[in-house]
């Protein structure tokens, strides 16, 4: 039986641009990896790094080839690391569920088995390009998987991703799709007692960048978040060039195509958390109005 859920839009987004939240989540508590340990791996992923504190409650490091600038100077970002602890997965609550489609059959048994977690952060990262930050918060999170074999399952708290960590570590995403895989939610509603469907996406405003939204009917969803993904990634790739009622390719037979095209608006967004979003209209299939 599906959950019904009552829209939210006192619920406020992240704030823009705010740090990259990783949690490791395991079935028994762990120890912080040796400081020699940590930073080889941190350099195999990362490039020259310079680990500026480490005991058991912290460790952090340095990334020396990633510049921060800001009017008083320059200053490598920093990447977190805190000490095990106590996990609640009690504070997940239906809705959030909801949208763990990667980790769906195996959700409700995670948070119930692992009962410690590890968290992990960027610092100082907002003032990266976009591009350059989104491959460094990937490659941090490889090092992460690689440091800590026991982790059960990832939660990333900017999107809402849950995934096992046998997915995490065996991935082979190239390039800052890695992060529109792990760091971009799509998620899908159905809007009660209608045919119409929403899909939107979670977690680009990590980047300053807009997340998107769809209202529809009478389109295989699937077909609309493999859109929103692509759409997602050519943002990423090419810094947001989307202006206020331009087009992009729409979707024929589930593959995109330039033979339809779907206007573009900035809209406030129709599903909490409120935030502005790239709202594509999809001709014949739109539902709602537009402002």
């Amino acid at each position: 039986m599906e959950n019904i859920f009552k829209q939210n839009l006192k619920e406020k987004s992240p704030r823009p641009g705010g740090p990259f939240i990783i949690q490791m989540l395991f079935k028994e508590p762990v120890l912080m990896p040796g400081k020699d340990e940590m930073t080889a791996i941190m350099e195999k992923h990362i490039g020259s790094v310079e680990c500026f504190c480490h005991d058991k409650k912290t460790a952090g490091f340095a990334a020396l080839d990633h510049i921060a600038e800001f009017k008083d100077g320059k200053t490598p970002v920093q990447l977190m690391v805190m000490g095990c602890n106590r996990f609640e997965g009690k504070g997940f609550d239906a809705f959030l569920m909801s949208q763990m489609w990667d980790c769906m059959e195996d959700r409700e048994r995670i948070f119930c088995e692992c009962q410690y977690q590890v968290i992990a952060t960027d610092m100082l990262t907002a003032a990266l390009p976009e591009l350059e930050r989104a491959n460094l918060d990937m490659d941090f999170l490889d090092a992460l998987a690689a440091l800590y074999p026991t982790c059960e399952a990832f939660y990333f708290q900017n999107c809402g991703k849950l995934f096992l960590a046998e997915d995490v570590r065996s991935h082979h995403i190239d390039g800052s799709d890695r992060f529109i895989r792990f760091g971009v939610n799509a998620r899908f509603f159905n809007i009660q007692d209608t045919d119409d469907m929403i899909v939107d996406t979670v977690g680009m405003s990590t980047l300053f960048l807009p997340d998107l939204q769809y209202h529809f009917h009478d389109m295989d969803p699937n077909w609309v978040v493999n859109h929103a993904y692509n759409l997602a990634s050519y943002i990423l790739q090419n810094g947001n060039p989307i202006q206020d009622d331009e087009t992009v390719d729409g979707v024929i037979n589930g593959a995109m195509s330039r033979e339809v095209q779907w206007r573009c608006r900035y809209e406030e967004a129709l599903i909490q958390p409120l935030r502005e979003v790239l709202d594509v209209c999809m001709g014949e299939y739109t539902s709602g109005e537009r402002h």
